[in-house]
């Protein structure tokens, strides 16, 4: 019988494909995940980008679908650094005393790390289902190195916060 966890999972839109991976790899494991993040459908993601949806109006949905989840898991990719949305989302995990998630996609390095994930992250793990699901579910602190289970040191310590 599979775990359920609500999970928002903040990414950056070039990669839904593995948003999909990371969820069908935790269900196979024993995980099941209810994530309430936006995936846009291309019209949408046309609107975004005309600047058609303000960002209170986002901002406000984000925050409704962040609310609920236990934990917020950031895919970290060679682009989500450069994201402010992400990072926008990591200082609001933050806000409302979520525990924060870092996992390296294949192919992440530590350059790729947001910001807010280093100040704010609880936990930043390689893919792989073992280290995601002890990190999703508050066991130990690990900081590992991407492609490596050596561990990192945290560049700033974390918050926590129990609700």
């Amino acid at each position: 019988m599979s775990k359920l966890k609500n999970v928002f999972i903040s990414h950056h839109h070039a990669d839904d494909e593995h948003v999909t991976g990371l969820t069908d790899m935790l269900k196979r494991s024993g995980l099941e995940v209810r994530n309430s993040s936006i995936r846009a459908k291309p019209a949408n993601q046309d609107r975004l980008k005309n600047g058609l949806i303000k960002d209170a109006v986002l901002k406000r949905l984000l925050r409704m679908k962040m609310s609920w989840a236990s934990t917020v898991v950031v895919l970290v990719g060679k682009e989500t650094h450069q994201r402010p949305w992400v990072d926008w989302e990591i200082k609001q995990a933050n806000q409302l005393g979520k525990r924060i998630v870092g996992v390296y996609v294949r192919g992440g390095t530590e350059v790729d790390v947001p910001a807010a994930l280093n100040d704010y992250g609880t936990a930043l793990v390689n893919w792989n289902s073992d280290s995601i699901i002890d990190a999703i579910e508050g066991k130990g602190r690990p900081f590992e190195k991407p492609d490596s289970r050596d561990q990192r040191e945290p560049v700033y310590a974390s918050p926590t916060s129990s609700c």
